[in-house]
């Protein structure tokens, strides 16, 4: 089990670092080109605060557990994902973007295990 929480919280945090990583320091207008149709129907001070948001939670679902303290904050970190994940199924739905929606579910569902394995009181 503690293999696989490594696993699915290193996996989990590289890519929410790298994505709100590039939807951070890029223009609303890059994004959509990049792909990010999403966007478009956003204000850009609202996809940054996504892609900062996803780029802490990607650092806070990793970092704590690797200095040995602060499972707390990993939980949070994980939650916060679950939330982000939450609300991007919703606009994928909505947008009729199925693939990408059932992609943000596997993310949801990682975030899930994390958040679960690093509830208080489990570590």
């Amino acid at each position: 089990m503690a293999i696989a929480l490594w696993i699915v919280q290193g996996l989990l945090g590289l890519i929410f670092v790298i994505t709100g990583s590039f939807k951070f320091f890029q223009s609303k207008e890059k994004v959509i080109a990049s792909g990010g149709a999403w966007a478009a129907d956003f204000a850009p001070g609202i996809i940054k605060t996504i892609a900062g948001t996803e780029l802490i939670c990607g650092i806070l679902v990793v970092i704590p557990r690797l200095l040995g303290h602060g499972h707390r904050i990993t939980f949070i970190a994980a939650a916060g994902i679950v939330l982000i994940m939450a609300g991007a199924i919703y606009t994928h739905i909505r947008r009729k973007e199925y693939q990408h929606a059932a992609i943000n579910a596997v993310f949801l569902l990682m975030a899930l295990f994390v958040a679960y394995a690093a509830r208080p009181g489990s570590l």
